[in-house]
Parts: structure tokens; sequence; C-alpha cells
């Protein structure tokens, strides 16, 4: 981003990792799982139940979130049941939720990312 009067410069190293979570975090069948983790431990049949999503599907999503850290497989049996691994995610989202509350529907407006770019109308 460029403020007036200012060159572009390149992207800061250090603002990777963030940039990286919030790539994680930037897709709505992503927050759905990590929405329902965070009320506890679910299966893969659990989720596709509550999401209405194919089963590869839902694993993929819990792929890229164990690939980040954000969530662990516990095996059980035959079975996996998928936890989120940090407590401080739950943080992050309720402050998302603050911010999206004072902003109103600026961001769901946004022409970049908002939801007539995503897809997702009325939501």
């Amino acid at each position: 981003m460029t403020m007036s009067g200012e060159t572009s410069a390149p992207p800061r190293q250090e603002l990777v990792p963030a940039a990286a979570l919030f790539h994680s975090l930037s897709d709505t069948t992503r927050l759905a799982i990590v929405q329902r983790l965070a009320a506890g431990e679910a299966r893969v049949v659990d989720l596709t139940v509550r999401l209405g999503l194919a089963q590869s599907t839902v694993s993929a999503h819990l792929a890229c979130l164990r690939d980040c850290g954000l969530v662990q497989g516990r095996p059980e049996g035959r079975q996996m049941f998928y936890a989120l691994t940090r407590p401080e995610l739950l943080d992050l989202l309720a402050a998302a939720q603050t911010l999206l509350g004072a902003t109103g529907s600026a961001v769901a407006l946004c022409p970049n990312f908002g939801a007539e770019v995503s897809g997702v109308r009325g939501e």
C-alpha cells in the first residue's frame, strides 16, 4: 500500500508470516471449521454434516489449517479427532468480530475482497 508522497516499497519480510496466517483464514469454509472446532473436537464426518460439504473438501481445508499449525488431529482407534492448537486463535476471531462490528458493512462492500467478489451474497 502506498501513502501519498511515498514510493512503492517491497513488502516487509516480517509481515510474511502474518499475511500467511490471514490467508489461511481467508476462506469461509476454513472459518466455519475453526468456528466449529472452537466448541470442541470434531471428526471429519461431523464437519461434513455440519457444513454440508464433501469429505474430500473438508479434509483439504483441514490439511491447510493443520499445515499452518492452527489445527491438530488426535487419533482414536480408526477415527481422527480435530481440535484447535492455539487458544489465541479464539482471541483473534473475537477481535475480528469487534472490528467488523465497528466498520459495519465497509469490509463486505470492499471491491477487492467483499461479498460480491467472493460469491457470498446476502450473508
